[in-house]
């Protein structure tokens, strides 16, 4: 029980310094804002800031869950193709991990994601993240099927799906458009990059005519 009253300081701790800074980042600007002003934003020692997150855009991406993406592929159907089951993990990814980013109101949520697409260092840092998220997802892919892809195939179906949303989101950002709208935006460009991960054969039918 005090292991768990621990632990639960610790998150309340690190959400508070999270929000501060966020905050801070909206107002000011990520790169007018120090280590040193969010710590005293949210009453912490800047010490303590180090203690919960190695740099500021750590704080803007804390909340990814690669396992729970790369999980949808593994716990894959026995029938099921490689296309179905990166259609599964977008799905997945939107009904699982997508409200549980949804804390924050959405202008504010609006407000984080131009300000990620518009500063060159956030952007650095997201593009780092995509580039590492689609080379487990590749990996995992080929781990799966073995017999219906080798690296360059597994690289391109996943390069083509993130860089699709990407784009959408970058155009919608570029556009000014309400965060509805962007939602909009990407689940359209998930459907068009869906209709052709889609197409590729299921398991079963590949073997049939191999």
């Amino acid at each position: 029980m005090q292991e768990s009253r621990r632990e639960r300081k610790k998150l309340l701790t690190r959400r508070r310094i999270a929000d501060a800074a966020i905050a801070l980042f909206l107002q000011q600007g990520y790169d007018q804002t120090t280590v040193a002003q969010i710590a005293a934003a949210a009453d912490v020692d800047p010490k303590t800031f180090f203690n919960y997150f190695g740099s500021k855009d750590e704080v803007v991406f804390e909340d990814d869950r690669y396992e729970e993406v790369l999980a949808a592929i593994r716990d894959r159907r026995q029938d099921e193709g490689p296309g179905q089951a990166l259609a599964r993990l977008v799905d997945g990814y939107d009904a699982r991990v997508v409200p549980t980013r949804s804390s924050r109101d959405p202008a504010e949520q609006a407000a984080l994601s131009r300000l990620i697409l518009t500063t060159p260092a956030l952007q650095a840092r997201l593009q780092s993240l995509l580039h590492e998220l689609q080379r487990r997802i590749a990996d995992v892919l080929v781990e799966e099927f073995p017999d219906e892809l080798d690296e360059v195939a597994a690289a391109a179906m996943t390069g083509s799906l993130i860089g699709a949303l990407y784009q959408a989101a970058l155009v919608s950002i570029e556009r000014g458009q309400s965060r509805q709208q962007a939602q909009q935006s990407i689940r359209r460009a998930r459907d068009i990059a869906l209709h052709g991960l889609r197409s590729v054969p299921q398991a079963a039918q590949r073997k049939e005519r191999s």
